[in-house]
């Protein structure tokens, strides 16, 4: 798309284009401080935050602070951003919603303490769509979050802030969470690594174990695999999901060649044909690494689109109906978005529809896991179409409208939160109007590691275009 206006930060400064492995030896080497690393992502925020409108809350203060004494980890005053929808002390949980007015919180939460517990430093938190519910972070007061791709169009989802300042060049990786593709869907349409891991990977706030059907799990946006790859190593000597196979510490491509189905209808409305003739493509790259790919039907019962949505509208009215008793006097439900309520409202009028779509939800898991005793991985599309322009999915339009056109668009990734397999999204293609376009590949629980392997493979025959082109990687 010619004249397509982007945004990056990336520059010669104590950051430069090191993912966040290269900036950890960076560190190590002594070529550059951890101030330096810190004061060089705050001022990139500053360059590109006012165009992109990723953050939700700064914490610069306190991280120069904790710049002069890092805690210890792998990634040890590695600049980071977490996502607004998880605890951190000293900061507002806001949800990204005006419905509340949050106050800082006391302490970490036990993602936060986990994810810190890497070495990473928050230098504060960034927006989502209201409660994560959009695949679009479009808030009414506060405007869009925006591509650095194409500041035109979307950043996808409710992880949206995070991935438009990774892949700005802000900072090198930052937390992200995936309850219908929120790590997926940003990774894909900015130009990221963006894997889901296994249900219980990771440890979970009290709100999100809460679930009747536990669809999120967190993770991270990178710009490199060896970054996602490396976060998980590191994640695990901090917490150990013992019932799963560990991921381990995956440096290298896969050895052996793998069985791939291939699927472009999704478990709904499907890929358009621009995507499903690029997802094809890829396909046949996998073929040509020499393993073996076939195209299959998608194991979704017809009925998943409305059951999914139907257990959105559960979680929309749970919030409305116990906002005051949450969030105390400020609560004010007039507030929430058009798309909230309009769940909300769904949910209520079906709620005796509820326990049979759990029923049908919870068969996905077996469906799932049948589906891997003959395939290692699938491959679809992340997305069933090119990512649209800031508008298209605004919450102040009627809730019909929005969900339309949502359904649209998130056709497959919301297959692997109810089933609990791990999916990651690779930057593999792009649109004819020169847009990112990602690619899921989807195993089964516990099998991170198969992910990460063909991740390497991947991002070495194919390298991941990226919005500049870095001469270098340490």
């Amino acid at each position: 798309m010619a004249g397509m206006p982007r945004v990056h930060a990336f520059r010669d400064d104590a950051l430069g284009d090191l993912d966040a492995v290269g900036l950890v030896a960076a560190l190590h080497a002594g070529r550059v401080s951890v101030p330096e690393a810190v004061d060089a992502a705050i001022s990139r925020v500053e360059d590109v935050d006012p165009t992109l409108g990723a953050v939700a809350y700064v914490a610069f203060d306190r991280a120069r602070a904790q710049a002069r004494d890092p805690r210890g980890g792998f990634f040890s005053g590695v600049p980071t951003f977490v996502k607004d929808n998880v605890d951190v002390q000293h900061l507002p949980t806001q949800h990204g919603t005006d419905a509340f007015e949050a106050r800082p919180q006391p302490r970490d939460g036990d993602l936060a303490r986990m994810f810190l517990a890497t070495g990473l430093l928050p230098l504060g938190k960034t927006r989502l769509s209201e409660y994560g519910f959009s695949a679009a972070a479009e808030h009414p007061r506060l405007g869009p979050v925006r591509s650095p791709w194409s500041t035109e169009h979307s950043a996808g989802a409710s992880s949206a802030g995070s991935a438009a300042l990774v892949a700005a060049g802000a900072v090198p990786i930052a937390h992200a969470n995936d309850g219908g593709g929120s790590i997926r869907i940003p990774a894909a349409v900015n130009g990221l690594v963006g894997l889901k891991p296994t249900r219980d990977r990771l440890p979970q706030d009290a709100l999100t174990r809460q679930m009747p059907i536990r669809l999120v799990s967190d993770g991270v946006l990178t710009r490199s695999v060896r970054d996602t790859a490396a976060f998980l190593r590191e994640a695990e000597k901090v917490y150990r999901a013992l019932h799963l196979p560990p991921v381990g510490d995956i440096t290298r491509p896969v050895r052996g060649r793998l069985r791939i189905a291939v699927n472009t209808q999704g478990v709904g409305a499907g890929a358009s044909p621009e995507v499903a003739n690029l997802t094809l493509k890829v396909a046949a790259q996998l073929e040509e690494l020499g393993h073996v790919v076939e195209e299959v039907a998608a194991p979704a019962d017809p009925r998943f689109p409305d059951d999914f949505v139907l257990y959105w509208s559960l979680l929309a009215l749970a919030i409305v109906r116990t906002g005051r008793r949450t969030n105390g006097r400020s609560w004010d439900p007039d507030r929430l978005d058009n798309l909230t309520r309009g769940l909300a409202r769904n949910g209520l009028r079906n709620l005796h529809r509820v326990p049979a779509a759990i029923r049908r939800l919870n068969r996905a898991k077996p469906a799932g896991g049948a589906l891997h005793e003959r395939w290692d991985v699938v491959l679809t599309p992340t997305l069933g179409t090119e990512t649209p322009r800031v508008g298209h999915l605004d919450p102040t339009q009627e809730y019909d409208v929005v969900m339309g056109r949502l359904m649209e668009w998130v056709a497959f990734t919301p297959w692997q939160n109810v089933t609990g397999e791990p999916a990651v999204s690779l930057p593999l293609a792009t649109t004819a109007a020169g847009l990112p376009l990602g690619m899921m590949f989807g195993a089964a629980a516990g099998r991170e590691a198969t992910l990460l392997e063909l991740a390497y493979e991947l991002e070495e025959a194919f390298p991941f275009a990226r919005i500049t082109a870095p001469e270098h990687q340490d």
